[in-house]
């Protein structure tokens, strides 16, 4: 049900305290040429499997939690998405564990994740989302789709790691009109600075529009009051960008970013950028985090960890925090990709990031990577 609601209205769910103020946007601006950067040795990968997550029953009521908070992880039900091949494996609720380096998989089917490494951002973006089924599997002739990168800020440039790499956000977009798509739009709710200049600075409206795809400004009159699905544990209603929830399919892009406030930026926390009223999201932000998926529910999430800023976040500006990881890694599962990702940051883990656990916990996708086929692949 879509209402309209006064921008002024406090929006909560279960009792809302004072918010907590937003991060003060890091003045700045991007240097002409880009410095080279190290290498950062890629993570051991996930084993591979053949098998899917285990079915597990809804969680109870949530308390609020922290990135501190200690949650009981119940088995979770895994979101519904398009079929692949597989088989029921025995419930496990273990956290990922490192694996062995990566290897190209001869498993047959279509992957549950996939994680690709190599030079090339468009290369290694296409060939990670090949590897779960191909675009066909979530794009279908006629389909309206947002694509939502992250250009959080306006004032540095994709080599800064603050911004979703625009080759990875091109490709995706010639993807997706290869695939029949009606229309594909590219947007976000930048924080700091204004949309138009975020958009030009992180190199994403260039690309987007060379590849056929559209840049949309987030106009104000387009939030409406929404109200959730009934699993969202602590928002009811919230005003969220109408078109976002008419879409045929959202497709999430991510960087994946150290964050000041939530421990790291990854799929879940990106769908900020479809919301209005962001500061009281920060109100029991990791749970309320982990709701905002219950309603958006994207099809497709691929997270671009071509370069990861990995201090200093979410802007950064300070390229001696950026490291170079060229992988992209791309699922229908948002919860198993944000598990995915974080192991690119030794001082992260699914209790730290805790909305990728509540998110687990929740049925909304698995944190249990040993139990899914992960694909690795270098090319």
């Amino acid at each position: 049900m879509v209402r309209k609601l006064s921008r002024r209205r406090v929006l909560s769910g279960g009792g809302i305290a004072l918010a907590v103020s937003a991060l003060a946007a890091c003045g700045g601006s991007a240097p002409e040429a880009s410095p080279t950067l190290p290498v950062a040795t890629l993570p051991a990968a996930a084993p591979t499997a053949t098998t899917v997550p285990p079915t597990m029953a809804a969680a109870g009521a949530a308390t609020a939690a922290s990135p501190t908070s200690e949650v009981q992880a119940p088995t979770a039900v895994l979101p519904t998405v398009p079929p692949a091949p597989a088989t029921a494996p025995a419930a496990n609720t273990a956290a990922p564990t490192s694996a062995p380096e990566p290897t190209a998989s001869a498993a047959a089917g279509p992957a549950y994740l996939a994680a690709v490494h190599g030079a090339s951002p468009a290369a290694i973006t296409e060939a990670a989302i090949q590897a779960i089924g191909g675009i066909e599997r979530f794009v279908k002739q006629g389909d309206d789709v947002i694509v939502k990168p992250n250009m959080c800020v306006s004032y540095y440039g994709p080599e800064y790691a603050a911004t979703t790499n625009p080759e990875v956000v091109a490709t995706i977009v010639k993807l997706c009109k290869a695939a029949g798509a009606k229309r594909v739009r590219a947007m976000d709710f930048p924080w700091g600075g204004r949309a138009e200049d975020a958009y030009k600075t992180s190199g994403i409206q260039a690309a987007v529009e060379a590849a056929g795809g559209e840049m949309e400004l987030m106009a104000h009159a387009k939030y409406k009051e929404v109200d959730f699905p009934p699993e969202s544990r602590d928002i009811r209603h919230w005003l969220v960008y109408e078109d976002a929830v008419k879409a045929d399919v959202i497709i999430n892009v991510p960087i994946a970013k150290h964050h000041g406030s939530s421990v790291l930026t990854l799929g879940c926390k990106n769908l900020m950028g479809l919301i209005e009223q962001r500061n009281l999201i920060h109100v029991n932000l990791h749970q309320r985090i982990a709701d905002l998926v219950t309603l958006f529910k994207p099809k497709l999430t691929v997270v671009d960890a071509v370069r990861i800023l990995v201090a200093n976040g979410p802007s950064g500006g300070d390229l001696n925090d950026v490291k170079k990881m060229d992988t992209v890694i791309a699922s229908h599962d948002i919860v198993a990709a944000d598990a995915y990702a974080v192991r690119f940051f030794p001082f992260a883990d699914i209790e730290k990031v805790a909305y990728i656990k509540l998110a687990g916990d929740m049925g909304l996708g698995t944190y249990d990577l040993a139990s899914v086929d992960v694909r690795e692949l270098s090319i």
